[in-house]
């Protein structure tokens, strides 16, 4: 049902760390929202390089509009991105519901705490926080232990256990165990599969306050990127592409404490022969996360590479090719990688230099 102009906006955020599906659960959540209905994504993108909102244009709707912060998380970053960036989104766009995508290594508390406070408190009608998990994290010791990872997980009134396809039936069991036990308990604790979220969970109404574990865990883990919040805001149509050469794209690097990244944008006269791109991305080196768009011979692909676990799939995104990769600890790799990419070209000025 559309909203009264005046009334408060549903809002919902949906975390999860790294890698466990976020932007596919919330694509796939939008394509079913009820007919007519406006929706508006607050996408937080930790890299220089914007992905995800390529990846929304990929959807092709011209009711779902997609904001991006990038460049680190917009709960610790300086300038207040936050209020700067959604009264235009909620100003250009008008939305029945607003969704917001922390990044994967973002705290949620001071997110919340920003949603809930003055600012936007006669604006925004906040709902069901959707925590989404992949129960590997839990015992893998570097995310499990984390405050952050914790956070996410606690904070959440709805855990989806997510890729109970590929997850040993005993992880997933000892995951659900352990989060049964946290306290206020969830409104629900639930399981799915290729981030398949049920719309209803994002109405049901919680009483509890969430107390965050760790609240200053973020700001000890993470400091902001030096570059400034990106803010691109359009119904599923991204800017003007920054300008490239062919053969030799731009590079974005982005450093913190625990953390490397190191963004691309390829011209669109680049073309990747597939065969030699995927063996290339899904290669030797070790890599925390990748997440692109690429054309190559006769389509347009999405690649998603979590550890080594590996996924592409076609999109109708057909602006430029661009990645990032993250890697777990700083690295001097990044002219091989680049180097590598690069070998995987087949029309370019300058493929092979």
């Amino acid at each position: 049902m559309q909203q009264h102009p005046t009334a408060p906006i549903p809002t919902n955020l949906i975390t999860g760390f790294l890698g466990v599906g976020k932007t596919t659960a919330i694509l796939d959540l939008a394509q079913r929202r009820p007919a007519g209905e406006r929706w508006a994504i607050l996408v937080n993108e930790y890299g220089e390089v914007g992905l995800d909102q390529a990846i929304y244009e990929g959807g092709g709707d011209d009711r779902l509009f997609v904001s991006e912060i990038a460049g680190g998380c917009f709960c610790c970053m300086s300038g207040m991105p936050l209020e700067w960036t959604l009264p235009e989104l909620i100003r250009q766009s008008r939305p029945d519901r607003l969704i917001i995508e922390p990044t994967g290594l973002g705290h949620p508390a001071r997110v919340l705490d920003q949603l809930r406070g003055p600012q936007f408190r006669d604006v925004l009608d906040v709902r069901t926080t959707i925590g989404i998990a992949d129960p590997r994290d839990f015992q893998n010791p570097r995310i499990g232990k984390s405050p952050v990872f914790l956070d996410q997980i606690q904070l959440a009134d709805v855990l989806v256990i997510n890729k109970i396809d590929v997850v040993p039936p005993e992880v997933v069991s000892e995951f659900r165990q352990w989060a049964e036990g946290l306290y206020p308990t969830k409104l629900l604790i639930t399981t799915t599969q290729g981030g398949r979220l049920d719309p209803t969970w994002l109405d049901l109404e919680s009483t509890e306050y969430r107390q965050p574990l760790f609240p200053d865990a973020h700001s000890k883990e993470l400091a902001p990127s030096n570059s400034a919040a990106e803010l691109k805001t359009v119904p599923l149509q991204l800017e003007q592409p920054i300008r490239a050469t062919p053969g030799q794209p731009l590079r974005f690097p982005g450093l913190d404490q625990v953390s490397e990244t190191q963004g691309w944008i390829f011209t669109p006269q680049d073309i990747f022969r597939r065969d030699a791109l995927l063996d290339m991305l899904g290669g030797g080196f070790s890599i925390r996360r990748i997440k692109g768009v690429f054309q190559v011979e006769d389509d347009w692909i999405v690649f998603n590479r979590v550890g080594w676990e590996m996924s592409v799939q076609q999109t109708a995104y057909r602006r430029d090719s661009r990645l990032e990769v993250i890697l777990d600890h700083p690295s001097r790799r990044w002219s091989e990688f680049d180097y590598e990419l690069r070998k995987c070209l087949i029309q370019a000025g300058d493929a092979h230099r």
